[in-house]
C-alpha cells in the first residue's frame, strides 16, 4: 500500500500521509508524527464517525474525557463523545474514521456501548492492540503502518453482523441531508413507527435519530465555521432557527462557543490535522 504524503510542517516538524489505496468499506485514515517533540494540545469534539487513534510512539496519550484523565497507548470513540482534550509530549498515530454503520463489524461491539468516552484499545483487542502497535512503532514508512492496520481491521471484520436495512437506509438520508430531517418522515419514508425506529437506532448507531441529526448538522455547521463563514449565514444554512440555536448545538457537541470555536478551538497543530482529512476525502473523492 503506498502512502500519500499530505505534506510536512518545517516550523513544527510534523508530517500527515493517507493511504493511496482503499481502505476497509466504510473506513477513511490518516497518520500523523510529531517528529521533533513539539507536543500535542488537541480539543476533540463529537463527528459523525466512531474514531480509532492507534499511537504507536514512546509515549503515551494524555486523554482528559467524560471519565477523567488517563494515560493511553490508544482509544476509541463512539458517536456519543463528549468533548475530549488530548495530549502528548510527541505523538505517533494513525487515525482512523468508521462510519457507525461499519463500526459493529469491525469492532465487535454495538456503538452504543463505547458510552461517552474514550475506550482503551486493550480493553476493545486486548493482547492484539499491542501487537499492532509494536509493528507500527517498527515500521519504516507510513506505506507500511497503512498497510499494516489495513490488514489488522480486515481481520476483525464480521460483515454478518450489521445495522438493519431500515437503520442504514436512515443514517444515509441523515447524512445527506446534512442533518436537516424530520424524525417522523423518516420512520415513516422506512416503514417504522417512531418507536422502533427511535430504539433500532440507539442501539444500532449509538444514538437516536433525533440527536444523530443534531451531531450531523453540527459537524456541517463547524465546517462552515472554519472556512470563515458569519455564524448568522451558518445557521440559516444550516437550518437552525437563529444563531442562538446553532450556539446552542455548539455548546452541547463542543462546549464552545461559535467564536471561541472559530479563533481557539484549532491550534495550529489541529488545523493541520483537520487539513490533512480534508484534503484525504478529497484525494479520495
Amino acid at each position: 500500500m503506498r502512502a500519500v504524503d499530505f505534506g510536512r510542517e518545517p516550523e513544527l516538524s510534523w508530517d500527515f500521509a493517507g493511504p493511496a489505496e482503499a481502505v476497509p468499506r466504510g473506513a477513511a485514515m490518516i497518520g500523523y508524527r510529531d517528529a521533533a517533540g513539539t507536543g500535542l494540545d488537541l480539543r476533540v469534539a463529537g463527528t459523525a464517525a466512531v474514531t480509532v487513534v492507534i499511537g504507536f510512539g514512546d509515549h503515551e496519550l494524555l486523554v482528559d474525557d467524560a471519565h477523567g484523565r488517563r494515560s493511553l497507548d490508544g482509544f476509541v470513540a463512539g458517536l456519543p463523545i463528549e468533548p475530549m482534550h488530548i495530549r502528548s509530549q510527541k505523538a505517533q498515530c494513525i487515525e482512523v474514521r468508521l462510519s457507525p454503520i461499519q463500526a459493529y463489524s469491525l469492532l465487535g461491539i454495538a456503538p452504543t456501548d463505547l458510552g461517552r468516552g474514550a475506550v482503551a484499545l486493550e480493553d476493545l483487542w486486548g493482547p492484539r492492540a499491542w501487537r499492532l502497535r509494536e509493528q507500527l512503532a517498527s515500521a519504516r514508512a507510513w506505506d507500511e503502518r497503512f498497510a499494516l492496520t489495513k490488514s489488522f481491521l480486515a481481520q476483525c471484520d464480521r460483515p454478518t453482523r450489521a445495522p438493519d436495512p431500515e437503520v442504514l437506509t436512515g443514517w444515509h438520508r441523515i447524512l445527506s441531508a446534512h442533518g436537516q430531517v424530520k424524525i417522523g418522515a423518516l420512520a415513516e419514508s422506512v416503514g417504522w413507527s417512531n418507536k422502533r425506529l427511535w430504539a433500532r437506532f440507539e442501539s444500532q448507531i449509538g444514538l437516536t435519530p433525533k440527536r444523530a441529526a443534531m451531531l450531523v448538522r453540527f459537524r456541517h455547521a463547524v465546517d462552515g465555521l472554519l472556512a470563515g463563514r458569519p455564524a448568522g449565514d451558518v445557521a440559516a444554512d444550516c437550518g437552525y432557527a437563529d444563531q442562538a440555536h446553532l450556539c446552542r448545538d455548539i455548546s452541547i457537541f463542543a462546549d464552545r462557543t461559535p467564536g471561541v470555536l472559530k479563533t481557539h478551538y484549532l491550534p495550529t497543530i489541529a488545523q493541520h490535522r483537520y487539513q490533512a482529512w480534508g484534503k484525504f476525502f478529497q484525494y479520495r473523492g
